[in-house]
Parts: structure tokens; sequence; C-alpha cells
């Protein structure tokens, strides 16, 4: 006589049913919306940890976010507009506003990585003359072209 398996019986005790499924993974629209995660929360001028104690998550968690790293549920997009006192429909935009209540000036949010950079364009902005701005954004284009050339060497 021959003995029945029974797949549920051979796996490893203690190993949960879903184990051998595949986790989803985040795609551009996560990443999209991490970064813009990360912008609003840089306009507010909040840290991580801030952000992360508001919403009950450690702050490596918000880091996961920001990066796209993990998926953001659907229950927590509310929280983070909530939060940051935003549209959720801002979260999902590819710029933000960088002045809250001050205009509409917005940057693109990939452009907005750290608060150096959220200084930078927001003092860019308020430029006028069209000459200094030039000038400005040739002299940045040197820089980073010499800081690519002795990166190579």
């Amino acid at each position: 006589m021959m003995k029945q398996t029974d797949p549920a019986h051979d796996r490893a005790v203690g190993k949960p049913r879903n184990a051998t499924k595949k986790k989803r993974k985040p795609n551009s629209a996560d990443t999209q919306i991490g970064e813009s995660i990360r912008a609003h929360r840089l306009i507010l001028g909040m840290s991580q940890s801030e952000l992360a104690r508001q919403l009950g998550v450690s702050f490596q968690q918000v880091q996961k976010y920001e990066k796209g790293a993990n998926r953001i549920g659907a229950g927590r997009l509310p929280q983070i507009a909530e939060i940051f006192d935003i549209p959720i429909s801002a979260l999902f935009k590819g710029h933000a506003e960088t002045l809250p209540g001050k205009g509409m000036r917005a940057a693109p949010v990939k452009l907005i990585t750290d608060a150096t950079v959220l200084k930078m364009l927001t003092a860019y902005a308020d430029i006028r003359d069209r000459a200094i701005r030039g000038c400005l954004s040739e002299l940045v284009e040197l820089i980073a072209k010499s800081a690519r050339t002795k990166s190579r060497r």
C-alpha cells in the first residue's frame, strides 16, 4: 500500500504558508511617490525620524518608502498627506511646491534630494536677473564637470 503525501504536512514546521510567495516589488509609481514624500518632508524641514514618529513606524521604514524599496500601502497615503497638509494627489505629481502658501514655485521632486538642494533651488528662483542666473548655471555646470573628471582619475 502506497502512502499518500500531504503537501501541507511536508512543509517545514513553523514555516508560514505564504513564505513561498514572492513579495511584490515596488514599481516606478512607488519610486515616484517615495521621491515626492522625501521632497515634501524636506520642504517642511521635517526629519525622517519625525515623520516616522507621526506615522508610527521606524525611521528605517520611512527611508525605504522614500527610496522606493518598500511599497506604501493605500491606507498610509492619506496619513502622509494629512501630516504634510497637502492633497493626496500631490504625492502622485512629479513636482512639489517649494514655498507652500507663498506662491506656486514648483520643482521636480527628483531634484529635491536633500535640504541643501532645496535651499539652492529656492535661492536660485529668487534671482530675477537673467544674466546672473545664466552665469550661476554655467558655474555649477563647470563645477560638476570638474568633479566628474576628477572622479574618473
